[in-house]
């Protein structure tokens, strides 16, 4: 792109005969010329070669989400290289931006000369700002934002010695690169996968296959992580980089610990934010370098700026924390799935279980299922009962009531004397949710109607019940319904449960794993280990037993991922239990379900190809591509009407979207704002890139004009159905 036009491919249903191209739509992106027009009077001496800078402004707004032309003085010639950061006037204010390219000239007769160049280190490789402008056309966002993840911040001190090391090295003509150090993969752990040792040998060899793995183990020699370490230095044999993204810093610790192993020391770094920016940046330098070509980290580490990529890993890509919690909300698993795409590299998707996406991508034969057969699978993992079938309901029939049926219990107090027992429960806190203990009815706030909860206080062992929206302590408690002062627990968080089981195994050690003190290893010794989803930790040799609570209410959330979202929490806390060999049991107390049944025949794969199955007759995500509209009711609805959508595109809505009220509202401070609405979109892969495209042109259109409210565009947003 050029001066003030727009790339074309994004004006969509804004383009009209009888115009030019560049004059009309830099009149919807309301660009007016004058505010790029530069002094000619300035004496500003330009660069001999290449005179033009082209720019990505760092803007939130949707209308500057393109390339300007600025002018290149001569003395910042040298370093105004693409890929650098860079300094720029914009209408009179001073933005940060990343000059992308050099050229000799431009469209525009008047450019702003560039204000600074912050430093001559090009942070921003080439594969990488193809990266973002994919990942913003899929998700209909800006590339600014893309680019403020892709990118960490600067640190000055450690880019003068990145450029020092640059200089010596460049000086030194002797130099040489230095040649990666052999990986030891050892003995191969896909044994009992079929089609995985051909998929291995072909990255060894620098093909680029696509797979999508059923890991069985979550601990020992045999898990997920050394399974991945390894697939990575098969990779590594044939000279090329790699990527992995685990969704959170606890399994990103078990990753690091299997890298050791099978990779040479220092070859290869983390990429995440929970490092501090000095350590994240300096190990982003080392990649942008090129002296390491490994990368492992969490969401940011998929735009990693490896040389020569070669492979892309994905680890339990269901978990909703691969989600970028910023506009414009992308998913690793999609993020590393285009960067295969830009630049030819392997991928391989891995986890206990397998989601939807996951099982489109087998579906349609973009990518091989490595899963192991039934024989081993039935070696390998935990014996799993379900507490709500009819032999255990002939044995115990009040199983259904209770939270810990007898059966359960009986596992847990068998399975201590031969090593730890893992308790998973679905929610953190003490008693998260009451209600009268005579009607049943939810107890609410008498201040701002919020739910009533039980909680520790602070600093103190006592349980006081406090409001979950304002925070206010109910001292004397009366139901608004029957006038009752008594209250009742719906629902038993972590901190209560290990309590109980505390009292219930007084000469066993509880251990709490949840909130704000998650522990990733615990001693492989008995104890009860009490923890939330996503918060296990791993025993070395694996639990003895683990009982899974609280699925009933993960089963009944409204969700269209409830099942699939529950089966997933449920296998990766059963990967932790030894196999039924040396025996090891898992006990679910759910009720029966397809959920549970294929977690007593460790199904995974059948189950997401009956969900695939069911998605696609319903016409549901990710069978289609799923867009949500969401802002005042009268905008969404104008914006739906301007984007004139094809009739093959479904649409839901618009309908009110609940929301917890704000604070100021609770107290009595004002009326309750009108609640946003949402219009949801469902539209084939065929159109998709035609819809995303329309939708992000609108927004630029409608934000130069300044017409009604901002309307918030999400893509394929997991929470939305």
């Amino acid at each position: 792109m050029k001066g003030a036009a727009v790339d074309t491919h994004n004006a969509g249903p804004f383009s009209h005969g009888g115009l030019e191209d560049g004059v009309q739509l830099s009149l919807l992106s309301g660009f007016v010329a004058k505010e790029r027009v530069a002094d000619p009077h300035s004496g500003v001496v330009l660069a001999p070669s290449l005179p033009v800078a082209r720019v990505i402004i760092d803007s939130q707004l949707p209308h500057l989400d393109r390339v300007f032309d600025y002018s290149v003085p001569l003395e910042l010639d040298a370093e105004a290289q693409p890929g650098v950061r860079v300094r720029v006037k914009f209408s009179g204010q001073d933005l940060n931006g990343f000059l992308v390219e050099r050229a000799a000239e431009s469209e525009s007769t008047r450019l702003v000369p560039l204000s600074r160049v912050y430093s001559a280190v090009p942070v921003l490789a080439p594969q990488v700002l193809e990266l973002a402008q994919r990942v913003a056309a899929r998700y209909s966002g800006t590339v600014a934002d893309v680019l403020r993840v892709a990118v960490p911040p600067r640190v000055a001190s450690l880019e003068k010695v990145y450029l020092k090391k640059a200089g010596e090295s460049a000086g030194d003509s002797a130099s040489e690169a230095k040649p990666d150090a052999p990986a030891k993969p050892g003995h191969s752990l896909f044994a009992d996968f079929p089609h995985a040792e051909d998929f291995l040998t072909r990255l060894a060899m620098g093909d680029s296959p696509k797979a999508v793995l059923g890991a069985l183990h979550g601990y020992g020699p045999q898990s997920w992580h050394h399974q991945l370490a390894q697939a990575v230095a098969y990779c590594q044999l044939s000279g090329r980089g790699a990527i992995v993204v685990v969704p959170e810093l606890r399994s990103l610790e078990l990753l690091e610990r299997a890298f050791a192993d099978v990779l040479p020391e220092d070859s290869y770094v983390k990429l995440t934010a929970d490092d501090g920016p000095s350590l994240r940046y300096a190990n982003f330098l080392r990649v942008l370098s090129g002296d390491v070509r490994i990368v492992i980290g969490t969401r940011s580490a998929a735009y990693a700026p490896v040389k020569d990529l070669g492979l892309v890993c994905c680890w339990d890509d269901g978990d909703e924390l691969h989600v970028e919690r910023r506009a414009p909300y992308q998913h690793s698993r999609d993020v590393l799935l285009l960067r295969s795409e830009v630049e030819g590299a392997a991928v391989l998707m891995a986890g206990h279980s397998r989601s939807s996406e996951s099982q489109r991508l087998v579906a349609t034969g973009w990518a091989q299922e490595l899963v192991a057969g039934r024989p081993e699978v039935r070696k390998a993992v935990a014996r799993v009962i379900s507490t709500q079938d009819s032999y255990e309901q002939e044995r115990d029939p009040a199983a259904a009531l209770a939270r810990l049926p007898h059966r359960a219990w009986e596992t847990a107090k068998a399975a201590l004397k031969f090593g730890p027992v893992l308790v998973q429960v679905a929610r953190t806190g003490y008693a998260p949710a009451l209600a009268c203990q005579r009607c049943r009815e939810v107890a609410r706030c008498r201040h701002c109607a919020g739910p009533l909860m039980q909680a520790r206080a602070p600093g103190s062992a006592s349980v006081m019940v406090t409001c979950k929206w304002c925070g206010t302590a109910e001292t004397a408690f009366s139901c608004s319904t029957c006038g009752f002062q008594g209250l009742r627990a719906i629902s038993v968080g972590a901190l209560r449960t290990a309590e109980e089981l505390g009292r219930a195994f007084p000469s066993v050690a509880v251990v709490s794993s949840s909130g704000e003190h998650i522990k990733t290893t615990v001693p492989d010794r008995p104890a009860i280990v009490v923890a939330t989803i996503g918060a296990e930790p791993v025993a070395t040799h694996g639990y003895a037993a683990a009982l899974l609570l609280d699925g009933d209410s993960m089963l009944r959330r409204e969700s269209l991922r409830a099942g699939e979202e529950t089966l997933r929490r449920w296998l990766n806390a059963a990967a932790l239990v030894r196999p039924a060999k040396d025996g090891g049991i898992v006990v679910v107390t759910a009720e029966e379900s397809v959920e549970v049944s294929a977690l007593v025949r460790w199904d995974p794969a059948g189950h997401a190809e009956r969900e695939f199955a069911l998605r696609h007759q319903l016409g549901l995500p990710p069978a289609m591509r799923l867009a949500s509209l969401t802002g005042r009711e009268e905008d969404v609805e104008a914006f739906r009407v301007a984007l004139k959508l094809p009739e093959s595109v479904r649409v839901i809505g618009p309908a009110p979207v609940a929301a917890v009220p704000s604070a100021s509202v609770h107290s009595g401070a004002g009326d309750a704002e009108a609640p946003d609405y949402r219009t949801i979109l469902l539209f084939p892969y065929s159109l998709a890139a035609t819809v995303t495209a329309d939708m992000r042109a609108l927004k630029a259109a409608n934000a130069a004009r300044r017409t009604g409210s901002p309307v918030q565009v999400r893509c394929d947003g997991l929470d939305v159905l």
